[in-house]
């Protein structure tokens, strides 16, 4: 089969497509024929050999993807995921290291992938779930957010903050927009109800009390923004774990996210009444792989997600 590879760790050049074996479903394992297969910061942070969870080069890179179950581990008809037989097209993750996803095949964890959506396309699904799941986690598991309050996302034309927006917005939670100006027409289509321009002077003046913060910008940006946060309000992120807030009564929070079938079946829901939708930006082909790291690395792209077209 073909996969995308790194043979050392380095920058975009090192990305190659190479033959490699087929691999083999273990146990409460279930091999994929990927259709499709998503392209993210985390990748390049993977191919670069800084990631504390992925292993040692040579590796396959890839996480999200779309497909259909090939074959089964042993141990999988024991696992509680309705769905998982051979057939099945399924979307998630392939495991805890991020890796091995962007091929024709591959291995997933069981307790990772989940019966796709329907009305989506293999590309709309594989570039759901680690965005998707992120954007959950912060907006209900973390910051607990419930129906009347409000919070304020910063990096919310993003790809997970554009999730996230929609999230908040059809669970009757306000959403206090921080972005650049030229994404304003994109959050209100998303049903942002106060949009503020990242790049203007003081632009933390006037900001309007909030009960949550979700970060995906880090920095100056989040920092101007903690005085929003109502007493004992949360803050969110996927940045850094070292935010300074100067306030004795804020804690931040900082974590990865957990992609699970419990988690991807809530996603499932969410898509299939209409609540979020999925944004694919560029898509190129398996074998134009290089390309897809080159525009991580700041080659011009489209908004969204970067996606491989495996099938």
């Amino acid at each position: 089969m073909r996969a995308v590879r790194v043979p050392r760790f380095g920058g975009p050049e090192v990305v190659e497509v190479q033959d490699v074996p087929v691999p083999s479903p273990g146990q409460n394992e279930v091999l994929v024929r990927v259709a499709a297969a998503g392209v993210a910061p985390w990748d390049a942070i993977i191919r670069e050999g800084k990631s504390k969870v992925s292993g040692s080069a040579p590796l396959t890179l890839g996480s999200d993807l779309a497909g259909v179950v090939d074959r089964v581990g042993d141990g999988v008809k024991n696992i509680p995921t309705p769905g998982i037989r051979v057939g099945d097209a399924v979307y998630g993750v392939t495991n805890p290291q991020f890796v091995g996803a962007q091929a024709e095949y591959a291995v997933c964890q069981a307790g990772m992938i989940a019966p796709k959506p329907q009305g989506l396309s293999d590309l709309e699904a594989g570039s759901a779930p680690v965005i998707a799941v992120t954007a959950w986690q912060m907006l209900f598991e973390y910051a607990n957010s419930k129906p009347g309050e409000t919070v304020l996302i910063v990096g919310a034309a993003g790809n997970v903050g554009a999730y996230a927006v929609e999230m908040a917005v059809s669970s009757g939670i306000r959403v206090v927009a921080i972005a650049r100006k030229k994404d304003e027409e994109l959050l209100r289509e998303l049903g942002a109800g106060v949009i503020v321009d990242s790049e203007a002077p003081e632009f933390e003046r006037g900001l309007p009390r909030v009960d949550a913060i979700l970060d995906l910008v880090g920095g100056e940006t989040v920092q101007k923004c903690v005085a929003a946060l109502k007493e004992n309000g949360k803050l969110i992120s996927v940045v850094s774990a070292e935010i300074e807030t100067q306030r004795e009564d804020v804690k931040p929070v900082f974590f990865y996210a957990e992609v699970t079938t419990a988690r991807l079946r809530k996603i499932t829901e969410m898509f299939e009444a209409g609540k979020i939708r999925a944004r694919v930006g560029s898509v190129v082909s398996l074998e134009e792989a290089l390309r897809a790291y080159e525009m991580l690395a700041g080659a011009p792209h489209e908004p969204g997600k970067i996606m491989l077209r495996v099938r």
